[in-house]
């Protein structure tokens, strides 16, 4: 069992971060380089004649990269990526599809629809909720202290699975109301305030790659959860259609 579910895993996250990783690489990296085309001076945001500097669409290897050099450095950073979000992504299928399991045994049923309506909660979890109060901030940005930040984004994590477990598989009122109240207790707490807002970017520059990695995310999420839905569904008909 234990090594079904973990094919069936590191082939959903595969899938997942292959679908993540052209995305982020066609829509939100682009937005990255041209961030740090501001945080290295090379484009400043409201010049001296008082409009910003011209919002291109930065390409290439990035700020200062040139020639040959840079395109390697692009391509090493391309490939970097993409392992990245394929190694987190198939972390990720094996909690979702861990969790599939417990809701199977539950009288749930688990398919390629029914998959991705878990991928949306799944990218409700792990990126909505957090963004809810600390969205994805552009390079050179003002944050808080990294170690806080981390230990609210777990605590978020954590609040918002149960609250929707509760809610989903929830008896009883109170489960409900429990799971409403858990979904709204680490925004109710929230972060420290920041005492200043700086950055070099336009915000409109910030807006644009928060929205995309939302949106990346949430595309990436969907994709995961049909096809660990798809892939649970035909290993449950193949074990139906098995000799005993």
């Amino acid at each position: 069992m234990i090594f079904s579910l973990l094919g069936r895993a590191i082939l959903s996250g595969c899938v997942a971060g292959i679908v993540a990783s052209v995305l982020q690489l066609w829509f939100v990296q682009p937005v990255l380089l041209h961030a740090e085309l501001f945080e290295a001076g090379e484009l400043v945001h409201f010049g001296q004649d008082g409009h910003a500097a011209g919002v291109g669409h930065a390409t290439g290897s990035g700020a200062g990269g040139h020639g040959h050099d840079g395109a390697e450095s692009a391509f090493g950073r391309n490939v970097l990526t993409a392992a990245f979000l394929v190694l987190v992504y198939s972390g990720f299928a094996f909690v979702l599809l861990a969790l599939m399991s417990v809701a199977e045994n539950r009288g749930a049923e688990i398919n390629p629809r029914t998959g991705m309506i878990w991928g949306v909660a799944g990218f409700v979890v792990a990126i909505l909720a957090p963004a809810f109060s600390a969205p994805p901030a552009l390079p050179g940005y003002a944050t808080i202290d990294i170690d806080i930040r981390q230990i609210w984004w777990i605590s978020t994590v954590i609040a918002t699975a149960l609250g929707l477990w509760l809610i989903a598989f929830g008896q009883q009122a109170f489960s409900w109301v429990a799971g409403i109240m858990l979904l709204a207790a680490p925004h109710a707490i929230g972060l420290p305030p920041h005492e200043v807002f700086l950055g070099p970017a336009p915000p409109e520059l910030g807006a644009l790659m928060s929205a995309r990695v939302i949106g990346t995310g949430m595309a990436a999420w969907v994709v995961m959860g049909a096809v660990a839905g798809y892939l649970w569904a035909r290993g449950e008909a193949n074990a139906r259609t098995q000799p005993a």
